[in-house]
């Protein structure tokens, strides 16, 4: 299925972050980010975040500080959007927008797998590498959410 190309207007987002870069996380026991996920239902980062945008509630897991490419290291924060107090911004921008539905994580790993997959088959279509973000509806169903240079 081809993503859709979509506007999304800045946002910020508050919660924990962990640096890593996409070599360690497919070596398994050395990932970082099931960690991190672990320690953002444990801690109840949910709940207890202050200033949280009561008029966007879902979780959220935003890419950013991209040393250079896919091949760089990057940021990792899974939160929740505040209206102030942000650890992270989404830059408003185009995005291309993966659906991911069904047992999480996998269903969300299966979405980077089309991510990956449509970048290597659209080399014409460049990725801005300043934020990306997961966007978790429901407890089976999530957008993977990549920003792109504009049309």
């Amino acid at each position: 299925m081809e993503p859709i190309r979509q506007y999304q207007n800045a946002f910020a987002v508050a919660g924990l972050s962990v640096r890593t870069t996409n070599r360690e996380e497919v070596v398994p026991g050395s990932g970082r980010i099931p960690g991190l996920w672990a320690r953002f239902f444990g801690e109840n980062v949910m709940g207890r975040t202050p200033h949280r945008d009561t008029a966007d509630l879902r979780n959220f897991g935003v890419y950013s500080g991209y040393e250079s490419d896919a091949h760089g290291a990057f940021d990792v924060t899974a939160g929740v959007a505040v209206t102030e107090g942000a650890t992270v911004q989404v830059e408003a921008g185009d995005y291309l927008v993966f659906n991911a539905s069904g047992v999480m994580p996998q269903a969300v790993l299966d979405a980077w797998a089309q991510v990956w997959q449509y970048f290597e088959a659209h080399p014409e279509v460049k990725r801005r590498y300043r934020s990306d973000f997961e966007a978790y509806t429901s407890p089976v169903s999530a957008v993977v959410c990549i920003g792109v240079e504009s049309a």
